[in-house]
């Protein structure tokens, strides 16, 4: 993974952020992640500014509706999916506004969108099935989200001018791979999903937003547990996971992120909480984890410079404005504190 479009010591956002206001969001993340700022995500305006909502608002010929067990597909466009349109289309307003206000040219700016098992976990069908329980709809589903992201990515590009880089969200895929969904009437579970096809069905959208862009795909799974061999064998060129449930990780964990890491994966460490927490931590408390994490596989501490970027451990939707300031200005520090190591690291 040479030529990444950000500098060694980057750090960025994992999505979310607290509050309702795009233009505010967009203020806070470009003056503190100047090298890989993203389009902001504010889940606290309700349904369509959820990931699945925004997500399914850039479908190609598919469009959802919001009822009280969620969203669920529909024949055509209605007041739901409109608003959904409509708070892509503003966030997109706030974020170009935010860089030309600033002056700001990032090396690249990022995006986050649900990743195909995501989100068709989370969209049913019209009798109330997930999506992802029809192999026809999955596919449809699937090929819609590589034709929309492609053209999100070309919209934000011209707006920008920046290199874009796109993160697929994928929370859900260990409980699918699990067979731990339930169906809808709560007594049994979705069968599991062979590895063999959430790879490939992941790997379509992956090659789709790879090509959009030229630049590596971001894969983030901030479970305990994330499937880091399925990610890199998909196609992931980086892969964005919560380094502070590493500690306590299984062998068979710790050996797929360090054959992924000597491979030349580009690994998102999530070291910071996403709400407020009760002390508040020092640099070297945000770093412990990814040092910890190098150390525990061998490798020098210099790969942290080299081949990671420091996030929070997942979104800030929760935190406080005052958090998330502190948060993500910490995560540029380590960032930076990568590439130059404090003499009492």
């Amino acid at each position: 993974m040479s030529n990444l479009p950000w500098p060694a010591g980057a750090a960025t956002g994992i999505g979310s952020m607290p509050g309702t206001d795009p233009a505010e969001a967009a203020n806070v993340i470009i003056g503190e992640l100047p090298d890989l700022p993203h389009l902001p995500e504010l889940p606290r305006r309700g349904l369509g500014a959820d990931v699945i909502g925004r997500t399914a608002a850039l479908l190609v010929d598919l469009a959802v509706e919001v009822v009280p067990s969620g969203y669920r597909v529909t024949a055509r466009p209605g007041v739901d999916h409109r608003r959904a349109v409509d708070l892509m289309r503003r966030d997109l307003d706030a974020f170009q506004d935010a860089l030309d206000r600033a002056a700001a040219t990032p090396p690249a700016v990022k995006v986050q969108l649900a990743g195909p098992w995501t989100l068709t976990e989370g969209i049913e069908l019209p009798r109330g099935h997930r999506v992802l329980t029809d192999r026809g709809a999955l596919r449809e589903f699937t090929e819609s989200l590589a034709e929309g992201l492609t053209q999100h990515v070309d919209e934000l590009a011209k707006r920008t001018g920046r290199p874009v880089v796109v993160q697929l969200d994928e929370p859900t895929l260990p409980t699918v791979l699990a067979g731990a969904l339930p169906t809808p009437s709560g007594l049994s579970m979705v069968p599991a999903v062979p590895g063999a096809d959430a790879r490939e069905t992941l790997s379509t959208v992956i090659s789709a937003a790879q090509a959009a862009t030229g630049q590596p795909v971001i894969v983030h799974c901030c479970a305990p547990r994330p499937p880091v061999a399925l990610f890199r064998a998909a196609g992931a060129g980086a892969i964005a996971l919560d380094a502070t449930f590493l500690d306590g990780a299984p062998a068979a964990l710790a050996d797929e992120i360090g054959e992924a890491w000597d491979a030349g994966t580009v690994f998102l460490l999530g070291l910071l909480p996403g709400t407020d927490p009760a002390k508040p931590p020092t640099l070297a408390d945000a770093a412990g984890p990814a040092l910890r994490l190098v150390d525990r596989l061998g490798f020098p501490r210099s790969l942290l410079a080299e081949r990671a970027l420091a996030t929070p451990a997942c979104g800030l939707a929760g935190a406080t404005s005052a958090w998330t300031r502190r948060a993500l200005a910490l995560v540029r520090d380590v960032g930076k504190a990568f590439v130059e190591p404090p003499e009492s690291w």
